[in-house]
């Protein structure tokens, strides 16, 4: 599968240039709490001006630097979007298709009107499953739309033949997204207001009896949360690799119709399935027995409905922003109608809207630098793998092979995503449209089985505030719409784009050598190229790192995660060291003068902190703790830069701070 790696979100890309006369600043001083002392606590002394004036409002359950960037996005979207309206969009167009789907987000009106209707051809055909080839036939049509009860199946690149693309199968099916949200005790209140949500909805769609079934519901989701794997178990890219043949497949996990759900695919059975949790499918076979089918068709429809809250009257999305925003994030208030309308269209028709958007706002100068910088960043990683004394010289030439090999795509795909065959039709309902644009971009993904891997292609729209590797391709795309301030800054001194978009390049070039990374070589396939001392010696240092976020309380009771955030967490440290030694590259031997009272190295170390001001809600420091692979922001600044003696020497902090860490505790690894 593949495994695209990110930074918060991700990150992405930067500029290196000088800073012309009469240049904006490009560090912002207010953003600063200058009462703090550096060594004491450096992310409130970088960042708590910024957060002070930047107070969550009731939208948001974490507001931050990439929040501003997205919101300004927004608006620019919506400006084209309202200036297509405006232009009578020619039928069959990519822009009456935008326009329409749009438009049909806005009408709050007709989506009041619809109630649950929309609802109803799926709800009647998981009503008529009477047999295990009916319901694994129902399924495949659920899946068919990205719906994915019970797992889920795609294709993509094979990890061990990354030209070739193959089916994968994988655990799925979790209302709540993570088992532990099941499982642990202390999640018990944010368990029972889950079923007050599945009730809610259940009843909203007409269904009798909503609190009984939505007990029921939750038996069964119980049940698949015990056989799931964990989210650090799901890491492990050697594990999920997995392959089996569709006669095995169905002769290994009989109680599931796999024959049925191939067919009502239009897949041709194919003779090599990666399956990537063989216990998961396992415990499922068995589940499929354990319950009536009664039961499992409850389930079935409280997906349904779930899966399209969004997209239909307010009273539904009401019940889905109470649960998913208000009861497990801790906002406050939902986002306005236009957002939503703009996030759908622009997610579903990601290169349609993208195109527009560069168009306006994406100028080919930033592109050019970007890759002036990324060739920087590059020569500057190969300079830390020749320095690396844990690693042995035949490994390093194989990394210093695949570091010359990776792909960089910046701002846009060179050939766009033809729409031509995709209809939006008004005179259905904004669901069925949604579900029509999900169809045929599942059917998209699944009529790549018998061809080659497209490495041309993007996983990210254009529009998108993110970056991200790749390791089945082993390639680095930073989005056009990362590429502003405080990314990416033309106008800022080097010190400031180096630590701010140098740092996500290096980030994202990292990812390449990380837990997951490391077992890709440089066309993308899955093998050994490490010496087992040096695989030990990474290990060692990985395990130095992982105890070290453990140790850091996220909340009362609340611990992180550091093998859930491992990966991200050497990109961080990997990028910080990578992109400060391109930054002193760049003084060729001269160094810049002092900018605000403040030298190149303190703004360097500055501007990467800048980049993860954040308020977060307490809810959402849990959830994001339990699921995201991303360590939150404070901790990226401050656990992270307690392990580089550049940024204490740059501060001037010594043993005694509460910043300090002593070197034999340390770690670095790239």
């Amino acid at each position: 599968m593949n495994r695209i790696v990110c930074l918060m979100f991700a990150l992405a890309a930067v500029i290196s240039c000088r800073q012309p006369e009469n240049a904006r600043p490009a560090l912002d001083i207010s953003n600063m709490d200058l009462s703090v002392d550096p060594g004491e606590d450096f992310y409130r002394y970088a960042t708590g001006g910024w957060m002070d004036s930047h107070p969550l409002t009731p939208e948001y359950a974490r507001y931050g630097t990439f929040n501003e960037l997205i919101d300004n996005n927004e608006k620019q979207i919506r400006q084209l979007f309202e200036n297509l309206s405006e232009s009578s969009p020619v039928p069959g167009s990519e822009a009456q298709k935008i326009n329409d789907l749009y438009s049909m987000g806005l009408d709050s009106a007709r989506l009041s009107s619809e109630g649950a209707a929309p609802l109803k051809k799926g709800l009647d055909e998981i009503a008529a499953i009477s047999d295990s080839r009916s319901l694994a036939e129902v399924v495949a049509r659920m899946h068919s739309v990205a719906e994915f009860p019970f797992f889920a199946g795609y294709v993509s690149a094979d990890m061990v033949n990354s030209d070739a693309n193959v089916l994968y199968i994988s655990q799925s099916g979790l209302g709540m997204g993570d088992r532990d949200y099941y499982l642990d005790t202390a999640n018990a209140g944010i368990k029972d207001a889950y079923r007050q949500y599945l009730a809610r909805i259940i009843g909203l769609a007409g269904m009798e009896n909503p609190d009984t079934v939505a007990a029921e519901v939750l038996e069964v989701e119980d049940a698949i949360a015990e056989i799931s794997w964990s989210a650090v178990e799901l890491r492990d890219v050697k594990k999920s690799y997995n392959p089996i043949s569709a006669k095995d497949l169905k002769a290994a996990y009989p109680a599931f119709d796999f024959g049925a759900w191939f067919r009502e695919l239009g897949i041709e059975e194919p003779d090599k399935i990666i399956v990537g949790q063989p216990s998961y499918l396992k415990g499922l076979d068995s589940l499929f027995t354990a319950f009536s089918q009664e039961q499992l068709k409850k389930y079935l429809a409280a997906q349904h409905i779930s899966e399209f809250c969004t997209v239909l009257g307010e009273d539904f999305y009401d019940a889905y922003f109470d649960f998913f925003s208000r009861t497990m994030a801790g906002a406050k208030e939902k986002k306005p109608r236009w957002k939503r309308s703009l996030d759908v269209a622009s997610s579903l028709l990601p290169e349609a809207v993208g195109k527009l958007y560069v168009e306006t706002y994406f100028p080919q100068s930033s592109k050019d630098a970007m890759l002036v910088m990324v060739s920087n960043i590059r020569t500057a990683l190969a300079e830390h793998i020749d320095s690396l004394k844990w690693m042995s010289d035949s490994t390093k030439t194989f990394a210093k092979e695949k570091l010359d090999a990776i792909v960089v795509k910046v701002g846009y795909p060179d050939t766009w995503k033809d729409y031509s065959s995709l209809i939006i039709n008004p005179t259905l309902t904004y669901m069925e449209n949604v579900r029509n644009i999900r169809a045929w971009n599942m059917a998209d993904n699944f009529s790549r089985l018998q061809k080659p891997v497209d490495k041309t292609e993007w996983l990210m729209s254009p529009q998108t505030v993110n970056a991200y590797y790749n390791p089945a391709t082993n390639e680095i795309c930073f989005p056009a719409a990362i590429l502003q301030p405080p990314f990416f800054n033309p106008e800022a001194d080097d010190a400031v784009n180096y630590g701010a978009i140098g740092v996500v390049i290096s980030h994202e070039m990292t990812h390449g050598f990380d837990d997951q990374g490391r077992h890709f070589d440089k066309n993308g396939n899955m093998t050994d190229w490490w010496k087992p001392e040096d695989e030990e010696a990474f290990r060692k240092m990985t395990d130095v790192l992982v105890a070290q976020f453990d140790s850091v309380t996220v909340l009362p009771g609340l611990k992180a995660n550091g093998a859930l955030c491992l990966g991200e967490n050497i990109a961080d440290q990997g990028g910080l060291r990578v992109a400060y030694t391109a930054l002193q590259n760049s003084f060729g031997g001269e160094r810049p003068a002092d900018i605000d009272g403040f030298t190149a190295e303190q703004r360097f170390y500055l501007s990467y902190a800048n980049i993860w001001a954040m308020n977060i809600t307490d809810q959402e420091k849990a959830r994001l703790t339990r699921l995201d692979v991303h360590s939150l922001g404070e901790n990226r600044v401050n656990v992270t830069l307690r392990n580089l003696q550049t940024f204490f020497d740059a501060f001037g902090i010594e043993a005694g701070d509460a910043m300090y860490r002593p070197e034999e505790e340390r770690v670095i690894i790239w």
